[in-house]
């Protein structure tokens, strides 16, 4: 299965396909504004997954590994922004914002982003904790670059789209997912 992280401080991609498509970069092959960091090359003596990381000029880290298992590829980007950085009495806006960044973008329609990807033949959901958000979906792997399309619009071009009747009915269903998952939990 191909995978791949994404994230707000930091880029992971996990590839692999047996008909892949994808390169490993050497060096001197690299594009303008990548630096090769670190690679870990395979040891059949050791336990442990080969890599490259790589750093962006935009601050990004991004780390390639090999996996040439299914012809899948997972998208998983990560934000470093969670429910510890918020206020006492001033809780859900992780969860919230969380919420918001499925409901389309400038260039994504209301609920177009789980059509595309539903329609691609993947799966996709998000989950919020204490120290980060994150967004994940699974595809065929030839969905890959519309899969990190998606991500990167609704990264850059979220606040064009929100309006006050997405807005609501997000607060709404984050309250509700709190009452339900904390308030009225027995034994919570």
């Amino acid at each position: 299965m191909r995978k791949i992280w994404l994230g707000l401080l930091s880029v992971v991609f996990v590839y692999g396909c047996s008909n892949s498509d994808v390169s490993t970069h050497t060096t001197s092959a690299l594009p303008p504004g990548i630096t090769l960091v670190e690679e870990m090359k395979a040891d059949p003596d050791r336990v442990m997954i080969p890599y490259s990381k790589y750093k962006l000029d935009n601050g990004l880290t991004v780390i390639l590994a090999p996996d040439d298992s299914d012809p899948l590829v997972h998208v998983d980007v990560t934000y470093h922004v969670g429910s510890a950085r918020e206020e006492i009495g001033k809780s859900g806006f992780a969860h919230f914002f969380e919420h918001m960044m499925f409901q389309g973008s400038e260039h994504v329609g209301d609920q177009q982003h789980f059509k595309i990807i539903t329609e691609a033949g993947g799966t996709l959901n998000g989950t919020t904790t204490r120290d980060r958000t994150n967004y994940f979906e699974t595809v065929p792997s030839n969905q890959l670059e519309k899969m990190l399309w998606l991500e990167a619009d609704r990264m850059g071009f979220l606040l064009g789209a929100v309006s006050q009747r997405k807005f609501e009915i997000q607060r709404d269903t984050v309250k509700n997912e709190r009452a339900q998952n904390f308030d009225n939990r027995p034994y919570g």
